[in-house]
């Protein structure tokens, strides 16, 4: 069989040597920090050529699902939400110009999911030790709020430890990721500062209470509360965007 020609058949030759590797992984029963076999070896194995390993493992890396290190051979990788979080950013800032669907998107799933883990954060918290830890953060974001300063490594550490407890791998990765996106996405936008974060701040402390005396319905509020400052944000965006292009139109 002749080989593909031209760039559509040379990346349906990428894409094939990319799922072939995929499925030799899970063949050899491989997982996260494992090292994979050499290239020599994968080429043997699949029947491939050196260079269409070498692009596919480029695409894989890229994946996180393996991970190249120079000197030391090649591995599974951590099979992370980074390229997610890459590919949100990059399209989140494509409709900077626009109605900002794609954060709006963003933080509409974060909260979803915030308020779909309240029963089950509930029951994790409800009756276990004072989180002195959390309370630290919080107040920690109260004191950055008072001198005119962005908490996001307070707010992002609150976060991780408020969900450190559940027992659902994906959701605190997703949590984690989506919190990425919108933290990574507002800078780059040239939001400006939420006019009333304080709510937000003092919205972490609800929830906070609220876990600890096992009231989901306190806790959802609590979690609406705490988006309604970035979700106003947002909107003033949107609008302000609307009448810069209405402005164009008629110059």
């Amino acid at each position: 069989m002749k080989p593909a020609a031209g760039p559509a058949g040379r990346r349906k030759a990428q894409w094939s040597t990319v799922e072939e590797i995929k499925q030799y992984i899970l063949e050899l029963g491989l997982h996260p920090g494992d090292p994979l076999p050499t290239e020599s070896e994968m080429c043997a194995a699949l029947g491939v050529s050196r260079s269409s390993v070498r692009e596919a493992m480029r695409t894989l890396a890229s994946l996180d699902i393996v991970e190249v290190r120079h000197g030391h051979g090649s591995f599974v990788g951590g099979l992370s939400m980074a390229p997610l979080v890459s590919g949100l950013v990059f399209r989140s800032v494509l409709d900077s110009e626009g109605d900002l669907r794609t954060l709006r998107e963003v933080v509409d799933l974060r909260i979803a999911l915030d308020l779909g883990m309240a029963e089950e954060l509930v029951q994790v918290h409800r009756g276990g030790p004072a989180r002195h830890d959390l309370r630290a953060l919080v107040e920690r974001m109260r004191e950055h709020t008072a001198r005119g300063e962005a908490f996001a490594e307070e707010d992002g550490e609150f976060h991780r430890e408020l969900l450190a407890g559940l027992d659902n791998t994906i959701v605190k990765q997703l949590v984690s990721a989506l919190w990425e996106v919108h933290t990574e996405v507002v800078p780059k936008l040239g939001l400006p500062p939420a006019r009333d974060i304080d709510r937000t701040v003092e919205a972490h402390a609800a929830m906070l209470d609220a876990l600890e005396a096992g009231d989901v319905d306190a806790y959802r509020a609590a979690v609406v509360e705490h988006y309604q400052p970035l979700i106003t944000a947002i909107e003033l965006a949107v609008a302000a965007n609307g009448e810069a292009r209405a402005e164009d139109a008629t110059a």
